[in-house]
């Protein structure tokens, strides 16, 4: 159980890890990007309908359960107009001073927004480490983009290769002091007060697929849009519904 836990948690940082080294290396076409992110909204829908909702409804109340996903949705609503956060349609190069400084708020919006993502993942020791590991599935693959959209700036800007994709990694650093710090609260909460927290994390991830990962993966204006990133985000559901028929 220990050790799966540690696997899920590097399966999640290995996200921004990923992207920030892509970021400095060579930024991949668009079209693979909106397909990583569409691939990520289904599997953050999937989990969050198919396994986060009925597991907090098992242990809680339906009243509880709808006050938690909107909790969770208001706390990644308030973090966006609070904070600067990324989109990956805005990940495009600029000029001068200014794309680092940009770079640099980014980075620090993203390390706020990676905290209750952490947290999410110490979902595990109430649902199983399934359920833990395909949410940590999705951050990873929601975070790769992220990670370039950061890394790639300052890179462009600096000209420092390692100090940019160590800055861009440690946006990471939030997922893991949230994975601990929830990890340690479930050890004292109450069902209801558990059920609250499921509710919120399928909250949580039900926002960020409706306000980024769906609108900028699917958008049909845009010049490498295709059909096959729907199916994109049909196979991350997927992904969930024969995980959980092999459980």
């Amino acid at each position: 159980m220990i050790d799966g836990i540690y696997l899920i948690l590097l399966i999640s940082v290995l996200g921004p890890i990923i992207g920030s080294l892509i970021g400095v290396i060579r930024k991949p076409s668009e079209k693979f990007i909106h397909k990583m992110l569409a691939f990520a909204a289904g599997i953050m829908l999937a989990i969050s309908f198919l396994e986060l909702i009925p597991n907090a409804m098992e242990i809680s109340s339906i009243m509880i359960v709808a006050i938690g996903i909107v909790l969770g949705a208001l706390l990644m609503f308030l973090l966006d107009i609070s904070i600067p956060h990324i989109h990956p349609e805005l990940c495009q190069q600029e000029q001068g001073k200014k794309l680092k400084k940009t770079s640099v708020y980014l980075m620090l919006g993203i390390f706020l927004h990676n905290f209750p993502e952490g947290m999410a993942l110490a979902i595990g020791s109430v649902t199983g480490l399934q359920t833990a590991l395909v949410v940590a599935l999705a951050i990873a693959i929601h975070n790769i983009p992220e990670g370039i959209c950061t890394s790639a700036p300052y890179y462009y800007s600096s000209k420092k290769r390692m100090k940019s994709f160590l800055l861009s990694s440690a946006t990471a650093i939030p997922i893991v002091i949230g994975f601990f710090f929830a990890s340690y609260l479930f050890n004292f909460l109450t069902n209801n007060l558990i059920g609250l927290i499921l509710a919120g994390t399928a909250g949580l991830m039900i926002y960020i697929s409706a306000d980024e990962l769906i609108p900028t993966a699917c958008n049909k204006d845009h010049s490498q849009w295709s059909h096959s990133t729907i199916f994109a985000l049909i196979s991350g559901v997927l992904l969930v519904i024969l995980l959980g028929l092999i459980g």
